[in-house]
């Protein structure tokens, strides 16, 4: 039970930091996706299970916190925590290199979700401009976030500082 409340307090917080502080910081609207590192790490390090539930629950709250589409964020954060879960067992969690290909490739699965929903549900999809200028610089400052936050899922996760 602790550990789920730390979970949503985590994520609350970081969606409150999100939506209000990095617009603040960060311009043009590009913007690291906390989130998505969230899910990412609590895959790698906790499994399938609890990316699931986190990826639901912080695409839930991202959702309501964006006023887009409803159900984007939470469809596109739950396929991520399932997928980076999926390696949990497979993968030495404390090595720095992983968390950083994984969020490479986390982000880059985030963006062609999203676009696929988006265009499935009828809306013009702008893939040249939208990749230079959106996924790009996001997938940049997401490699630069992905280490820290890396670091504290692991010690949510395990209640211990990892080693790198």
């Amino acid at each position: 039970m602790k550990t789920t409340l730390g979970w949503v307090a985590l994520l609350i917080v970081t969606i409150a930091v999100q939506a209000v502080l990095l617009p603040l910081v960060f311009s043009k609207g590009v913007k690291p996706d906390i989130i998505l590192i969230i899910v990412v790490a609590s895959g790698l390090l906790a499994g399938k299970e609890r990316a699931i539930g986190v990826g639901f629950f912080a695409g839930v709250l991202q959702d309501l916190a964006s006023g887009n589409v409803f159900g984007l964020n939470t469809l596109s954060k739950m396929a991520i925590g399932y997928v980076a879960g999926l390696a949990e067992r497979k993968v030495f969690k404390e090595s720095i290199l992983l968390p950083v290909l994984a969020i490479i490739i986390a982000t880059l699965f985030n963006s062609a979700v999203m676009q696929a929903l988006l265009f499935l549900l009828g809306y013009k999809v702008e893939l040249g401009p939208m990749l230079t200028n959106q996924v790009l610089p996001s997938l940049g400052y997401n490699v630069l976030f992905c280490i820290p936050v890396h670091r504290l899922i692991y010690r949510i996760t395990f209640g211990k500082r990892s080693q790198f």
